[in-house]
């Protein structure tokens, strides 16, 4: 039977490969996965309950999303963002990021159509691109994961529909500041190309930095699409909900692709999500202080590596791009620390990093207990590795 040749192309998604390796090591360690040590807040939990007593709530609902939450995420945008819902976008609830991700490149290109990913870049863009049969033009950031103006400007022809940032970046950590994504965007403007900027780790950002988002600027409703969850900052992984800011003339588009794939937004994760934002401020502050306070435990820990690797700043998100001095390929690496040293990380080639040896190190999930245990296993295994 045929297989489509398209499918066989998108490469393997490697947080699985992974997760099957941690199998067949019980009492493996991950730091691979892009999750948080805490769950959802109370109010989301709560919310749930008279949900599912009104029997409505168990039919389909508006593709777009409730109004209640449409609603109070717009409010949220305008306090938290800067960004204004008028009458030149619009807010679409999705079932997730990647989802939101989807639906834009669905309404915007065509088949043989460029999108221009900034590498490092998210593997699951990338996955997402090969899928449409769009066509992903790799641009590199600089040694610190920055933005490379020029580069990105040269790589704009005519056949390009968007340029995708993402800041606090997955996989760098990287922060990118105010000036160069208003450069960015303005940009796009200038070349007609959409801007979209996937800002899933808005909260997440360290030692003074500051999250921006591109969509507040002024005259940048027309041609920017900004990408949000709730999986991070709010413990939802599972419930698989998020957000997306539009351009009203991509609104018809977009309802046709949510339609066909999804339908609407699952109802009882919307519900979750209005919890979640009636949650108090303090439920967001003291678990991102955990998570800032792990950060610092890690690079306390790192430190012991450093003659043999680079670690660039990562001042956003929670994750460490180690570029590790061996001639060693990054998975098998990846490998020899899950088998030999009971601890997991993830290759730098699935986000598009070729050469030398590369691992991205996640802290989200990490509590107190296990900062130590973990990346001291990491520490060890990469000393009887490398040296």
């Amino acid at each position: 039977m045929h297989l489509s040749q398209r499918m066989q192309d998108v490469q393997t998604p490697i947080i699985p490969v992974v997760a099957e390796l941690i199998r067949r090591h019980p009492g493996t360690i991950s730091l691979g996965q892009g999750v948080v040590h805490y769950g959802p807040p109370r109010q989301a939990l709560e919310a749930v309950q008279p949900m599912a007593a009104e029997p409505l709530n168990h039919k389909y609902h508006a593709v777009e999303g409730i109004a209640p939450l449409v609603e109070m995420l717009s409010g949220k945008l305008m306090a938290e963002n800067g960004v204004v819902i008028s009458a030149s976008n619009r807010v679409v609830v999705t079932a997730g990021g990647n989802m939101a991700f989807f639906n834009a490149i669905l309404s915007i290109a065509d088949p043989s159509d460029e999108i221009i990913l900034l590498a490092p870049y998210y593997f699951n863009h990338e996955m997402a691109l090969a899928m449409l049969n769009c066509r992903a033009v790799i641009v590199p950031l600089d040694a610190e994961y920055q933005l490379d103006l020029p580069a990105i400007a040269a790589a704009i022809t005519s056949r390009t529909r968007a340029v995708v940032t993402i800041s606090p970046n997955n996989p760098s950590g990287a922060v990118y500041s105010r000036e160069s994504l208003t450069a960015v965007n303005r940009l796009c403007k200038e070349r007609d190309v959409y801007h979209i900027n996937d800002e899933a780790y808005e909260y997440f950002v360290y030692d003074g930095a500051e999250h921006f988002s591109p969509a507040s600027l002024a005259g940048s409703a027309e041609h920017t699409i900004s990408l949000y969850s709730f999986s991070k900052a709010y413990g939802f992984a599972s419930w698989r909900i998020g957000y997306m800011v539009i351009p009203e003339a991509l609104t018809v588009a977009v309802r046709k692709a949510q339609d066909t794939i999804l339908i609407c937004p699952p109802v009882v994760s919307q519900h979750a999500a209005l919890g979640a934002l009636r949650a108090p401020a303090s439920y967001r502050r003291e678990n991102l202080a955990r998570v800032a306070e792990v950060r610092s435990m890690v690079l306390e820990e790192l430190a012991a590596v450093r003659s043999f690797c680079r670690i660039p700043p990562a001042l956003g998100a929670f994750y460490f791009l180690v570029s590790v001095d061996t001639p060693l390929a990054a998975m098998d690496v990846v490998e020899r620390l899950v088998r030999e040293h009971g601890v997991a990380v993830i290759p730098g080639t699935t986000f598009g990093i070729e050469q030398g040896c590369t691992l991205r190190v996640a802290y989200g999930a990490l509590e107190r207990a296990t900062i130590a245990e973990g990346i001291g296993r990491l520490v060890k295994g990469l000393n009887a590795i490398v040296k």
